[in-house]
């Protein structure tokens, strides 16, 4: 029977959900096995399933051999189209990457950053409209960047790299910031009743790893650099439906990916679909991991510990 690995939200925002703490979260949890923790956050829980060369998770690289397959040979940072805001006392990143660009109107913004950062020695495309890169020298070193999901909604200035080696991209993104503010093409997208595109935001620098080999058979997953990380080793990646987990071949292991579903509904259907599936007898044995680093393993056969008082999720 297969086997599944459930990457799942941080333990305190499930818990936080009254839909989901009480359902098989909390079975698995209360009657499961606990295994070691590990280190929290995105990259320790794909590095939990795939190994590969590098110390960090360089995500431009690999999304841009997925996107491109040119990734070889340089260092690559994503450069994505954005929407900030200004308030009263700073700027605050509001929308990153899906910002509903087609293909012309993404070549039309590019095209008078062209010049700013082919001068600066990166030169910038995008080869898909809500992912944008910069093509950098090799060897080229890049401060500490962060991604889109640790910025939206949050101050930029406590994000931007301060170091001396940071200047030359804070003058780069307020540069770039100047260029597209006038770009005529935002203006019209304001009239559309769409975001503008007002910046970039640089993260996931990197070259591309000479290997990835992967824990599983198959990913099921939307999250690009999960794919790219998955093709990458070889295996099989694609968005799935609940009812997909019927489908698993016998050997199969999987990896189920929602740890970056924000939807509590989709996060309920999914969760009592595998809980089902093991319940039938479908899959064999779980494996969840919480962002948070929370690890348990889980079996049909655990259910029947009845002495073990089932409360919900903790927090």
């Amino acid at each position: 029977m297969a086997v599944l690995t459930l990457l799942l939200p941080p333990r305190a925002r499930l818990a936080a959900e009254p839909a989901l703490a009480p359902g098989p979260l909390a079975s698995w949890w209360h009657r499961g096995d606990r295994a070691d923790a590990a280190a929290p956050g995105r990259e320790a829980a794909l590095r939990s399933v795939f190994q590969f060369t590098g110390k960090t998770l360089p995500v431009a690289a690999l999304t841009r051999q997925l996107d491109a397959g040119d990734a070889a040979g340089a260092v690559w940072l994503r450069a994505d189209p954005a929407y900030a805001r200004a308030d009263m006392t700073t700027a605050r990143l509001l929308a990153c990457g899906e910002l509903g660009l087609s293909a012309a109107e993404a070549q039309a913004l590019i095209q008078p950053l062209r010049p700013l950062f082919g001068d600066a020695g990166f030169p910038i495309d995008a080869p898909v409209p809500q992912r944008w890169y910069l093509r950098c020298p090799p060897g080229a070193q890049l401060p500490a960047f962060s991604a889109p999901a640790e910025v939206l909604g949050d101050d930029l200035g406590r994000h931007l790299p301060t170091a001396a080696q940071g200047r030359r991209w804070r003058s780069l993104f307020n540069e770039a910031q100047i260029l597209l503010h006038q770009h005529p093409l935002n203006a019209e997208r304001v009239r559309r009743g769409q975001l503008p595109v007002n910046a970039l935001w640089f993260w996931g620098g990197g070259t591309l790893p000479e290997w990835v080999r992967g824990a599983v058979t198959v990913v099921l997953g939307e999250d690009v650099p999960l794919r790219a990380l998955a093709a990458r080793a070889g295996v099989r990646a694609h968005a799935a439906e609940p009812a997909e987990l019927a489908g698993l071949a016998a050997d199969a292991a999987a990896l189920l990916d929602l740890a970056v579903e924000r939807d509590g509904g989709v996060l309920r259907t999914w969760i009592e679909a595998v809980a089902a599936a093991l319940r039938d007898g479908r899959l064999s044995a779980l494996d969840v991991r919480f962002e948070s680093g929370e690890r348990l393993h889980v079996t049909a056969r655990q259910r029947w510990r009845f002495w073990r008082r089932l409360r919900p999720l903790p927090a």
